[in-house]
């Protein structure tokens, strides 16, 4: 749609605008959609969150990447009279396109996102590890390799071991290496046809080659808040209690609110570092090697069982837009027990773990029992769960032929 096709309208009422993101901002839309708040939504990708009835209205456009993107946003703010409304960003390109478009979309909308100098230590994986490290903070056994050789170099000298997993350190691109966070290397051969496969799609300097630590979901933890002036307003500790896949989780399936100090403690030395403001979910793993909780990942946004806060007691998105509009908050404890489900992967990793053994059907019911909120369905807004299953699958699938390409092509490199 352009913008400059369509007439000034009148100001709306002060609003949020949520830039892409699917659970995520699905959740921040029910939030604030419930409290009579405006929600509009902008988005090149996932459609989930439009299917809901607290967003009123809805935008496609190029993306983030795109050279528009900025023009589209003023265009927006400009004819339909936005100017001071919210914006939330949903996903990893949506927050860089943000913090590094700070002062001009700051000019007509009320950023939740630090400008880029602020965030950029967090945003890069080869960043945000050196500034774990000197403030402490466990890190996994990490390099950055310019070539094959470096690379065989470092598994000769023992500096990395297999099982490793190969990441991505920026997520600027849309390909199947970002968009699966993590490939899995068990042998050499394995790795050096991976690590051309992603040097092919993202670039030698945005290639990293980490240890596998051991250990499933249960082994990983977050601490997930909204930040104010390098403080927390409101927190919480959760563990991943399943995922899917279950054996290199692509995403959570249940998750639960638990007591962890020193996850707590670790996770706010590196916020307070960047005297950080806004939304943040930062990733752990608990290494038994060592019995230390190593910093995976720093996601400057909201995330995909943000919903996971109402049910604990802490509204992130209620309390990230009190916090932009000006209000004073006194900080928010979460409660223990609650848990968050995305029922359709939870219901396959569940029987996975239940037939591997891994899992008692016992413990299964008593987890349905905890005071859950959903990653989709809501009796006060039904629709989008209807949407997510076919998305779901089509997602499934395509993951599934790119494997499948890939594993052609290193075969055929190999034969």
């Amino acid at each position: 749609m352009t913008m400059s096709a369509m007439p000034p309208q009148s100001p709306a009422p002060c609003g949020a605008l949520l830039l892409g993101g699917a659970h995520c901002s699905l959740e921040i839309a029910r939030s604030l959609g419930r409290r009579g708040i405006p929600v509009w939504l902008v988005t090149d990708d996932n459609p989930l969150a439009t299917m809901s009835r607290y967003v009123t209205r809805s935008f496609c456009w190029g993306g983030p990447r795109e050279a528009s993107a900025l023009p589209f946003l003023c265009d927006l703010a400009d004819k339909f009279g936005l100017g001071g409304w919210v914006l939330f960003a949903g996903g990893d390109a949506e927050v860089r396109f943000v913090a590094q478009n700070h002062a001009a979309l700051g000019a007509r909308f009320t950023l939740t996102t630090p400008p880029w100098e602020a965030l950029r230590l967090a945003y890069d994986k080869r960043r945000m590890n050196a500034r774990a490290a000197e403030l402490g903070i466990a890190v996994p056994v990490t390099c950055y390799p310019r070539s094959r050789d470096e690379l065989a170099a470092e598994i000769e000298a023992g500096t990395l071991r297999f099982p490793v997993v190969l990441k991505p350190t920026v997520r600027d691109s849309r390909n199947a290496f970002v968009q699966a966070k993590a490939w899995r290397a068990d042998d050499m051969r394995t790795l050096c046809a991976r690590y051309d496969a992603a040097v092919a799609l993202v670039g030698t300097d945005s290639v990293m080659v980490q240890e596998l630590i051991a250990g499933d979901g249960r082994t990983q933890f977050s601490y997930a808040a909204v930040w104010d002036g390098g403080a927390p307003v409101g927190a919480l500790v959760a563990r991943r209690g399943r995922q899917y896949p279950v054996d290199f989780g692509f995403t959570s399936s249940f998750v639960e609110t638990i007591a962890q100090p020193d996850v707590e403690a670790a996770a706010c030395r590196f916020l307070r570092s960047l005297d950080y403001s806004g939304l943040v979910e930062i990733e752990f793993k608990y290494d038994a090697r060592d019995a230390r909780y190593k910093i995976l990942d720093v996601n400057t946004r909201a995330w995909t069982w943000i919903a996971l806060g109402v049910a604990a007691g802490v509204d992130f998105a209620d309390l990230q837009w009190r916090l932009a509009r000006g209000e004073r908050l006194a900080p928010v404890a979460a409660c223990r027990d609650a848990s968050w489900r995305y029922l359709s992967r939870d219901l396959v990793a569940s029987a996975q773990e239940i037939f591997a053994g891994r899992l008692a059907p016992l413990d299964y019911l008593r987890s349905l029992r905890l005071s859950a909120a959903s990653a989709v369905f809501a009796w006060d807004d039904p629709r989008p769960a209807a949407l997510d299953l076919p998305l779901a699958a089509a997602r499934v699938a395509k993951r599934r032929l790119s494997r499948r390409r890939r594993e052609a092509a290193a075969s055929l490199q190999s034969a």
